[in-house]
């Protein structure tokens, strides 16, 4: 009897076990990747303090991203032994003026002071209000959405030594998409503002406006409330300005009203180089940045008036003003006397097309 298989019928099993094989691996490859992914510890990291960067932005204007990302940094997402037992997450040391908890590691140097929380929330609000130095000054004058600046003049700064830490905060940010909680803080901190000036809203009689409205018309404040002797209030724009008296400077303003004079400066648009600047009376000094866009599509310009005038007087930064309208050296002013407050105009002086289509013909 022959029990020797026949040569086809050998090559049909062997390709049948084959495929057999193949099926197998891929119904495993399958149930592998059907099988739910544990999030990694920088991903932990960003659910459970996202929240927390989105607050700390919408208050003290530091980008979320940039927040997040230095803590994922800084504190090994959590991990480190002065994140988990000193709840440091931004590896703060403790500098002159610390008069909190303090414990002491190996960094630079030997046996190095830092500083030490209660809870990790204290830590982030340390965070914010230490970059709000003078020494960090600069980066409040960028763009709260631009990450990549923000990493860089971080570096620049110096409140790192690694010469590659600016790069490592920009490939964190992009690597999770932490810029899409800058979006939220700005929304968060719009939304307080609205809250802060309904809760806060009074009514204002003719002459009370008459009396606090400048000659060059702005806008009448939506609510008042006091810091001191003075009257801070609310523009349509949504911020708190005062207006100036007899004798006042951005440098004694700042003492008084507790605040760094370079705020002043950069929130008013004044060059700080040009020394110490004293405001007319009943000028207006804002004690917030001002916006990129305006509340209305348009504003026409008063006779005589600048760019910074027409600025104070809308609540648009000068920058944004500059960008919106294509205004150069060679063309400081709009040619219609109009400025756009909420779109940049084309190179014929004209809203986009798009802008008109959704918005009507009385959108010029």
């Amino acid at each position: 009897m022959n029990n020797v298989m026949p040569l086809s019928w050998s090559k049909s099993l062997s390709a049948l076990i084959l495929w057999m094989l193949v099926w197998m691996a891929l119904g495993m490859s399958f149930i592998a990747n059907a099988q739910p992914q544990a999030p990694s510890a920088p991903e932990q990291y960003i659910a459970q303090w996202s929240e927390e960067a989105v607050y700390q932005m919408a208050v003290h204007g530091i980008p979320a991203s940039i927040t997040l990302a230095q803590g994922i940094l800084e504190s090994g997402s959590g991990r480190s032994e002065l994140a988990s037992k000193s709840n440091n997450h931004f590896g703060i040391k403790c500098h002159g003026d610390w008069g909190g908890q303090r414990v002491y590691h190996d960094d630079d140097r030997r046996g190095e002071c830092f500083r030490s929380y209660e809870n990790a929330s204290e830590s982030f609000h340390d965070h914010s209000e230490f970059l709000k130095r003078s020494r960090y000054e600069e980066l409040f004058l960028l763009e709260p959405t631009d990450y990549e600046r923000w990493a860089k003049g971080l570096k620049k700064c110096g409140y790192a030594t690694n010469p590659k830490y600016a790069r490592l905060l920009i490939d964190l940010i992009e690597r999770y998409g932490l810029d899409k909680f800058d979006e939220q803080g700005l929304a968060l901190k719009a939304d307080r503002e609205a809250f802060a000036a309904a809760e806060t809203a009074q009514e204002i009689t003719r002459n009370e406006v008459l009396e606090t409205v400048q000659s060059k018309d702005l806008h009448p404040a939506k609510s008042s409330t006091n810091v001191g002797r003075r009257s801070v209030q609310v523009s349509d724009n949504f911020i708190q300005y005062i207006l100036a008296e007899p004798g006042d400077s951005y440098s004694a303003l700042a003492k008084e009203l507790d605040m760094m004079p370079w705020q002043l400066y950069a929130y008013n648009d004044v060059n700080r180089k040009e020394g110490t600047y004293a405001p007319k009376a009943g000028e207006v000094i804002y004690l917030q940045p001002k916006r990129n866009r305006g509340q209305t599509t348009w504003l026409e310009m008063l006779p005589g008036e600048s760019i910074w005038e027409a600025s104070q007087r809308c609540g648009v930064s000068v920058k944004a003003i500059v960008r919106k309208n294509r205004l150069t050296p060679e063309s400081p002013l709009p040619p219609n006397g109009k400025l756009s407050l909420r779109w940049r105009v084309t190179e014929e002086g004209k809203l986009p097309d798009w802008v008109r289509m959704i918005r009507g013909p009385n959108t010029e």
